[in-house]
C-alpha cells in the first residue's frame, strides 16, 4: 500500500508539444514517463510499476509454455554478427558501441554493437553447450533492453531507440518439433495478450530480415497503428499489408491469346501511368504494364505489375536477395536502353538482357492479357503486348499491394483493412542461423544435423503504450486490471480527519488481502484536482472517503470504466470492497 503524498506521480494538465497521439500524451501527462532525448525515455515510478506487471504476465506465460529464462549481454562483438546471415541488412538499424575516449578513435568497422535481438548470441551459446538430441528441444528467453537506431523516433514508446522486449529462441531436432514449438508460443502469446486486457489479432506476416519459412505478428487494432491488417472476419483470414494476398487472379485463369502484332507508337513527353491513360492515348492503367528496376546484391532485376497496382516492396524478399533497392536512372539506361517512363520487358527490346538477375512478374498482369508497355526507347511505347508471347518473364510471384474489397483467398468475400500496432512477432527460422554458426546435434544413429530454430518477440514497452492507446477516454487512461500500476485508489477528500485516514487504511488492507495493489490519495488537494488526477492515471477501482460521507455513514465506489457511483454503508464497506476486488481478479484471470 502506497500513499500518494510519499510516492512520485507528477501529473500534467497540458499535453507535451511533441506528443502526436493520445497514448503518448497520456504517458507523459499521467506521470508514467519523461523524455530524455529522441526515442529515449525514463520510466517514472508509476510507469515502471506497469512495466513490471506486464513483464510478470509475460514471464508467467513463457514459463508455463516450458521456456527457460536466461540473460544475455546487451553489448555484442560485431564479429559474431558478421558471421551471421543478416549483418549487411541489420547493421543499418544498429548502434555501434566503441570507445568514447579522446585517445582512441573508432575504426571504420565497429568492434562492438548494441543488440536489437539476440539470434547471433544465443546460437553460438547453444552450439557450445548442446550437442545431443537427448538435450533437445529447448526454448530460452529473456526480458531485457534492446536498441534500434530509428532514423525518426516518434509516438513515444511506439518507435523508440531503446525499448524493453521479451525475446525467445527455440531449438528442435526436426521440422515437426519446430512447428510444435512455434504453435506453443503462438498459444502462449494469445494467453498473454488476453490476460493483459488488450485485443490482439494474430496475422500472417513477412519474415523480413529475420528470415525463415513463416511468421505471425500480433496486432492491436488502433487508428494510429504502424501497419495495415488485411482481414475477413467470416473466414478468419488476417495478414499484415506486407504479407496479404487475395483471390483477385482466378486459379483457373487461362493465358490470353495474342490480339495482334506488337505495334510501336510515339508517346513524346509521356513518362507516367496517368499520362498514358489520358488523351490522346487513353490507355487505362489496368491495361498497362508497369516496369520497375531494382538492384539486388549488385545486379539489376525487373518487376512487372499492372499500371493500376502498387508494389509491396517487402514481398521482393521472396526473391532471395540479401539486399535490394530501387535502381537509379544511371543504372537503368545501360541495361534497358531508356530512362524511367519508357521501360518494358518485351523480348528483343532490352539493350543488355544478360545483365539482369531476372524478370519477375506479378500474377495479376495475366489479367491484362494484351496491353501496353514501354518500348525501351525514350518517347515510345508498345501496344498489343501479349503476356505469354512477348514478355521475357523469369517467374511469376505475388508482388502487388492488396486493396480492400478484393476477394478473400479463403472465402472469396471482400477483404477489409484496419490499422494495427505490432506488439509481438513469432518466426519459424528453420536452419538459417544454426547452419551459419554450426549449431548441430547428434541423433541416435550418430548422424549430425543442424538444429531447427524459431524466434519470438514481445514488445513489453510497446505493449504498455498499446494498452493505453486501446483503453482510454477523454479524461485519461482506463487500465485493464492485470497491468494497472495500482488496482485500487482510495481517494481521501479530508485527509486531515483521523477517522478518514483510519478508514482508508482499513479499506486498503481489505483490498490488498483480496489481491489488489492499493494507492491512497492523501494529498491536501481540492476534490476536483483529486478526481481529475484519478481519471487521468486510470486506476480501475476508486473508493472515495469524505467528511460528508462519513457523517452519512457511506463511502463511494466507482469503476473507472463506468459512470455510476455506488454508495456503500460503512458497516459493509470492507467486505464489499474485497468482493469487488475478487470479482475483478476472476474476470481478468
Amino acid at each position: 500500500m502506497k500513499r500518494w503524498s510519499q510516492f512520485f506521480i507528477p501529473t500534467l494538465k497540458e499535453s507535451p508539444a511533441d506528443a502526436e497521439i493520445a497514448s503518448h500524451r497520456l504517458l507523459v501527462r499521467a506521470g508514467l514517463v519523461r523524455r530524455l532525448g529522441g526515442g529515449l525515455y525514463t520510466y517514472l515510478p508509476l510507469g515502471l510499476r506497469a512495466v513490471h506487471k506486464i513483464t510478470q504476465l509475460c514471464r508467467e506465460e513463457m514459463d508455463g509454455a516450458g521456456a527457460i529464462e536466461l540473460w544475455m549481454p546487451h553489448l555484442h562483438p560485431a564479429e559474431l554478427w558478421a558471421q551471421g546471415p543478416r549483418w549487411a541488412a541489420a547493421r543499418e538499424i544498429m548502434f555501434r558501441a566503441d570507445s568514447a575516449g579522446d585517445g582512441r578513435r573508432p575504426g571504420r568497422e565497429p568492434e562492438v554493437v548494441l543488440g536489437p535481438t539476440h539470434e547471433e548470441i544465443i546460437t553460438p551459446l547453444v552450439k557450445a553447450e548442446i550437442s545431443s538430441y537427448r538435450d533437445l528441444p529447448k526454448n530460452f528467453y529473456q526480458i531485457a533492453t534492446k536498441f534500434r537506431n530509428e532514423i525518426r523516433p516518434r509516438y513515444g514508446l511506439m518507435r523508440a531507440r531503446e525499448f524493453i522486449m521479451m525475446d525467445a529462441y527455440s531449438f528442435d531436432t526436426g521440422d515437426e518439433g519446430a512447428v510444435k514449438s512455434y504453435f506453443a508460443m503462438k498459444e502462449a502469446y494469445a494467453r498473454f495478450f488476453r490476460r493483459l486486457g488488450v485485443q490482439a489479432i494474430a496475422v500472417e506476416a513477412d519474415t523480413g530480415v529475420m528470415g525463415g519459412s513463416f511468421s505471425h505478428e500480433f496486432m492491436v487494432p488502433a487508428e494510429i497503428g504502424d501497419d495495415d491488417v488485411i482481414y475477413n472476419e467470416a473466414s478468419g483470414y488476417a495478414a499484415n499489408r506486407e504479407k496479404a494476398t487475395s483471390a483477385l487472379v482466378p486459379a483457373d485463369l487461362a493465358d490470353a491469346a495474342p490480339a495482334g502484332a506488337v505495334e510501336k507508337f510515339a508517346t513524346p513527353g509521356v513518362t507516367t501511368i496517368a499520362q498514358l491513360a489520358a488523351e490522346p492515348h487513353g490507355v487505362p492503367a489496368e491495361q498497362q504494364f508497369k516496369t520497375l528496376v531494382y538492384i539486388g546484391d549488385g545486379r539489376p532485376f525487373l518487376v512487372l505489375l499492372r499500371g493500376c497496382d502498387e508494389l509491396e516492396e517487402a514481398k521482393l524478399g521472396a526473391l532471395g536477395f540479401t539486399l535490394f533497392r530501387p535502381a537509379t536512372p544511371e543504372e537503368i539506361v545501360p541495361v534497358l536502353g531508356a530512362r524511367p517512363g519508357s521501360l518494358g520487358a518485351v523480348k528483343g527490346t532490352l539493350r543488355d538482357p544478360s545483365a539482369l538477375a531476372g524478370v519477375f512478374a506479378d500474377h495479376a498482369i495475366r489479367l491484362i492479357g494484351n496491353g501496353t508497355t514501354g518500348a525501351n526507347e525514350d518517347g515510345f511505347h508498345l501496344r498489343h503486348v501479349n503476356v505469354a508471347r512477348d514478355l521475357a518473364i523469369t517467374r511469376f510471384g505475388d508482388f502487388r499491394r492488396v486493396r480492400p474489397g478484393e476477394p478473400d483467398p479463403r472465402s472469396g468475400q471482400p477483404l477489409q483493412v484496419r490499422r494495427g500496432i505490432e506488439v509481438g512477432h513469432i518466426f519459424k527460422l528453420g536452419t538459417k542461423y544454426s547452419e551459419k554458426f554450426g549449431a548441430v546435434f547428434t541423433d541416435d544413429q550418430k548422424q549430425t544435423h543442424p538444429m531447427v530454430m524459431g524466434c519470438y518477440g514481445i514488445g513489453i514497452s510497446r505493449a504498455l503504450q498499446a494498452v493505453i492507446e486501446q483503453s482510454h477516454d477523454a479524461d485519461g487512461i482506463r487500465w485493464p486490471w492485470n497491468c494497472a500500476p495500482f488496482q485500487v485508489l482510495v481517494c481521501v477528500l479530508d485527509p486531515q480527519l483521523p477517522e478518514a485516514m483510519e478508514l482508508a487504511e482499513r479499506l486498503g488492507t481489505a483490498a490488498e488481502r483480496a489481491g489488489a495493489d492499493v494507492l491512497i490519495d492523501d494529498r491536501a488537494e481540492r476534490p476536483g484536482v483529486k478526481f481529475k488526477d484519478a481519471d487521468l492515471i486510470g486506476i480501475p477501482l476508486r473508493l472515495t472517503i469524505g467528511g460528508k460521507g462519513l457523517k452519512e455513514g457511506v463511502i463511494e465506489l466507482k469503476w473507472r470504466h463506468a459512470k455510476d457511483v455506488v454508495k456503500l454503508p460503512l458497516a459493509e464497506a470492507e467486505a464489499r470492497v474485497a468482493a469487488a476486488v475478487g470479482e475483478a481478479r476472476a474476470a481478468a484471470a
